[in-house]
């Protein structure tokens, strides 16, 4: 929540649909400096992005972070339908105009890399690039085919790794799951998060993990904060894509389309279980052409909190390379 974590930098505004956005907004230290956009994933904010943030200004790049549909400061709609990812790309436009940004480096982590592909389709143009963490490019159109998932996986890897997807299509789910996705232990998420059950039991059980070595008590005290008005909006990303409610806007997407031919940066982990880099890898190279990729050893889904210095270099080192020379 821009106005709890970030409050000299907060901003809020209503898009021409009657959305509200909260948001981190910084403006370049130059006209020639770089603005990064940053798409924060499940269950967060943009708190998530408080390295990066931080590093960013010191070094004058521009920065927009908003809290995402469902989050924050942000709307939060009780109907699935509105999180079509079209719409929410189309709002990402207007956050640039209105921070009279033309062109900028998006950035996004698990779900945010989901709705970062679809800037890629639909709004091009305000693109640089984009750096996708943990969840590669998703080419359009989506079908979310969960059974089939976990069906394949488990006989590639032994267990399902989305298992957790249908859980989090019940009410149940609206529950305090911090300890369950920021696990302590990276490993836990084969047995606590893939498998079909898993995360219900774990809820259910009323079991409180300790916190990673990565997050401090600080920070998970602000985050409770910060999520204190529930699970109910980032739970409708999951239910708007199990309803398809992005199919009517994909099924006419020409096939020249679906690729993705902005200048991209793929940044996985070889210790993330559920968003594995050996699924998110080969996805990506079928559809992108212009494509690095780093795979961060010793490291889990959490790249911008557990190796935050890494991250931030390549965001910089991607960001020079691809900048327009003045």
């Amino acid at each position: 929540m821009a106005s709890v974590a970030f409050q000299p930098l907060a901003k809020k505004a209503i898009l021409s649909d009657g959305t509200v956005y909260g948001y981190v907004a910084v403006a370049p230290s130059a006209p020639s400096s770089v603005t990064f956009l940053l798409l924060h994933g499940y269950p967060s904010s943009c708190y998530d992005w408080r390295h990066q943030i931080r590093s960013l200004k010191a070094s004058g790049y521009g920065i927009i972070a908003p809290d995402l549909l469902g989050y924050g400061d942000s709307s939060k709609p009780a109907d699935p339908d509105a999180y079509r990812m079209k719409s929410m790309a189309l709002h990402m436009a207007e956050l640039l105009d209105i921070e009279n940004v033309s062109r900028c480096v998006a950035v996004g982590h698990d779900w945010g890399s989901a709705l970062l592909s679809r800037l890629a389709t639909w709004i091009p143009d305000r693109l640089l690039g984009i750096v996708l963490i943990s969840v590669g490019y998703i080419a359009p159109p989506t079908v979310w085919d969960i059974d089939a998932i976990n069906s394949r996986t488990e006989s590639l890897f032994g267990y399902p790794t989305n298992g957790y997807w249908t859980w989090h299509n019940t009410q149940e789910a609206i529950k305090d799951l911090f300890t369950l996705l920021y696990a302590a232990e990276a490993k836990d998420w084969k047995k606590t998060l893939g498998p079909i059950g898993a995360a219900a039991k774990y809820i259910k059980s009323g079991t409180v993990g300790k916190l990673p070595s990565w997050y401090g008590l600080d920070e998970y005290t602000l985050r409770d904060r910060i999520l204190s008005s529930g699970y109910q909006g980032p739970l409708n990303w999951y239910k708007a894509a199990l309803r398809g409610v992005n199919d009517k806007d994909e099924a006419d997407i020409a096939d020249t389309d679906k690729r993705c031919d902005l200048p991209t940066l793929l940044v996985v982990s070889e210790e993330d279980y559920v968003t594995r880099a050996d699924m998110q890898i080969p996805t990506t190279q079928q559809w992108v052409r212009n494509l690095t990729i780093k795979n961060l050893a010793g490291c889990g889904h959490w790249i911008q909190l557990e190796r935050p210095d890494e991250l931030n270099n390549m965001l910089v080192d991607f960001a020079s390379a691809i900048s327009p020379v003045e």
